[in-house]
């Protein structure tokens, strides 16, 4: 197993990797970035993740200088050279090297800084026995201030979240936005199950848009189960049959406990069971063809 770095193409160990201090993306947390993973060797989705970095990069007006192809090609020859069984992927692209000023028109080249390191196996207990969250007082940023939907360096609402979660006894933050409703935990989409039916917050309540959520939207609807993109408000969460959260790494968690209570019966429902299963089901079915 090895921890790689690539820097605009050059490969290298942890210890030899090093970016400018005068980085826009070190300074300011001007940077777009996109998680990738391996499944049975393959990577799944790096399209859609693709699409979402350059939409990112979009939103905040960063041309990224790099193909498609340049950025995949870069992404296996490092996954490559680390020789890890499932790999992680975690790519930035920064403003690049600048004046100590807010403004970026002193950047005129993007830094693209590639990490891989072997995927990261989250111990077995999460998904046997589920995790604990905790409601946050930290609100998600506003949509027409930094929009959550953009995937970008600037984390800073998030840190400060999940150290609150911690604090709090519990494993991840669950946060609300302006409005008293729920958006999303601090790097996972979340959902709630009652009576059998799912609901998740839609996009208009400041989350960011998986690509594990849409992947699991689209095989629960498959199979039957009902899926609503809605507002969500926390009061709803002590009355729910289920709770669980989603991402790139994580794939479908179970949540057993709330604000240090336990929901449903404190045990891993099987809606989020099920749909766990299913997702699996579906990663099989897009490496298998690949």
């Amino acid at each position: 197993m090895a921890t790689l770095i690539n820097i605009n193409g050059q490969i290298m160990p942890p210890d030899q990797a090093f970016i400018s201090v005068f980085d826009h993306g070190l300074l300011f947390g001007d940077s777009v970035y996109e998680v990738f993973t391996t499944y049975k060797g393959k990577l799944f989705a790096e399209n859609e993740h693709l699409t979402r970095l350059k939409a990112s990069a979009k939103a905040i007006s960063l041309k990224i200088p790099f193909t498609d192809e340049y950025l995949l090609e870069e992404m296996q020859k490092t996954f490559d050279a680390a020789e890890n069984s499932e790999s992680y992927a975690r790519m930035v692209i920064t403003r690049g090297k600048g004046e100590i000023h807010i403004s970026p028109l002193s950047c005129n080249s993007p830094t693209m800084i590639l990490y891989v390191k072997e995927a990261e196996k989250y111990p077995e207990e999460y998904y046997s026995k589920g995790i604990a969250i905790a409601l946050v007082s930290t609100k998600r940023n506003l949509k027409d201030s930094l929009n959550p939907g953009i995937k970008t360096g600037n984390y800073l609402n998030s840190v400060l979240a999940i150290i609150e979660a911690e604090k709090l006894g519990a494993y991840d933050g669950l946060m609300l936005n302006s409005d008293g409703f729920v958006s999303e935990c601090t790097t996972s989409n979340f959902y709630l199950v009652k009576n059998g039916g799912v609901k998740t917050a839609n996009p208009g309540c400041g989350i960011l848009v998986g690509i594990t959520r849409k992947m699991l939207i689209e095989v629960a609807r498959e199979n039957g189960i009902a899926v609503q993109e809605c507002k969500i408000s926390p009061e709803e969460i002590p009355a729910v049959d289920e709770l669980f959260i989603t991402s790139t790494t994580k794939g479908v968690m179970p949540v057993t406990m709330c604000d240090g209570k336990k929901i449903g019966d404190g045990k891993p429902g099987p809606v989020s069971i099920k749909l766990r299963s299913l997702y699996q089901k579906k990663l099989d079915k897009i490496v298998n063809n690949k």
